[in-house]
């Protein structure tokens, strides 16, 4: 599980290095999940040729993170529970903001998944 946690933040320092030497306007951890999808592309190449796999390590460590990733939403509570006045004052904008993008969000994937349905030619309507 090291080793997958190793690979994990070296994909994302990766990302932030390369986002900040060259000033790209995307966020350095997005850029490191590219880099982790090429490499576990490339890993699965070489499992193919009968070289290791370095997929188990980096599943078990991803999966080991997403057990406590709950653990990461106890600051912004808190930070949301010690400013009342604050929500208060901003309610109805993120109130609008949760309904519109809630909202857009069931409409876009509706949209996907006829469309996709449509062109897999298993839309019986």
């Amino acid at each position: 599980m090291l080793f997958g946690l190793f690979v994990l933040l070296a994909c994302q320092l990766a990302g932030e290095t390369v986002v900040r030497l060259l000033g790209l306007p995307v966020p350095g951890p997005v850029l490191g999940i590219l880099f982790l999808l090429a490499l576990l592309g490339l890993s699965e190449r070489r499992r193919r040729n009968g070289m290791a796999d370095p997929k188990a390590p980096v599943g078990q460590a991803a999966d080991g993170l997403l057990a406590h990733l709950g653990l990461l939403f106890v600051p912004a509570g808190v930070g949301v529970a010690r400013s009342p006045d604050l929500l208060l004052a901003n309610g109805p904008g993120l109130l609008a903001a949760l309904v519109l993008s809630t909202v857009l969000t069931l409409l876009v994937t509706v949209g996907t998944f006829r469309l996709v349905r449509r062109r897999s030619g298993r839309d019986a309507a």
